[in-house]
């Protein structure tokens, strides 16, 4: 079995880049739901906004990496002019056109907004620090937009894997 260039850049992009900000939400969203005075010691909770800062700025940085890789590296490779590309493939055939004009019309526009949301989290995290605790409506915002982080990431990455499934980027 061979990868070729662009495929493993396409792995990157998706099950590396894609799947670590996927399955890190989960953590942060458990360290932002369970951020409660009155659940955890001062100490404690030192050390959990310590981790909560470092892990939604590391999520936001690997939305960032996964965002940009599909724009600037995969995506030219799935837009070419040549008739041999993924979008001219799917466009050619009416039964697969719906891919391209409703899928990858939504991927690119949705899949910003997670990069996007998940630095506001961060930036959150970072500027308000403990108030977010004792601040339930903050607490509340911060996990709303983490899950809209999260929603438009899945969202991008399910029309990714389909599309990529239906005309591979070669």
């Amino acid at each position: 079995m061979t990868v070729s260039f662009r495929e493993l850049w396409t792995v990157l992009h998706g099950l590396v880049f894609g799947s670590l900000f996927l399955l890190a939400f989960a953590g942060g969203i458990a360290g932002l739901y369970s951020l409660r005075p009155e659940w955890v010691t001062v100490a404690g909770m030192r050390e959990r906004l310590r981790r909560l800062l470092a892990g939604t700025w590391l999520m936001a940085l690997v939305a960032w990496i996964t965002v940009g890789s599909g724009t600037y590296i995969v995506y030219p490779w799935y837009r070419a002019r040549d008739p041999e590309s993924p979008r001219s493939l799917l466009l050619a055939n009416p039964a697969t056109a719906l891919w391209h004009t409703f899928g990858m019309e939504w991927k690119e526009h949705v899949g910003w907004f997670a990069p996007i949301l998940a630095t506001a989290v961060a930036f959150l995290v970072a500027y308000y620090g403990a108030q977010i605790a004792e601040d339930s409506k903050l607490r509340k915002a911060a996990i709303w937009l983490f899950v809209l982080a999260f929603g438009a990431a899945a969202v991008a990455g399910i029309f990714g894997a389909f599309l990529n499934k239906v005309a591979p980027v070669r």
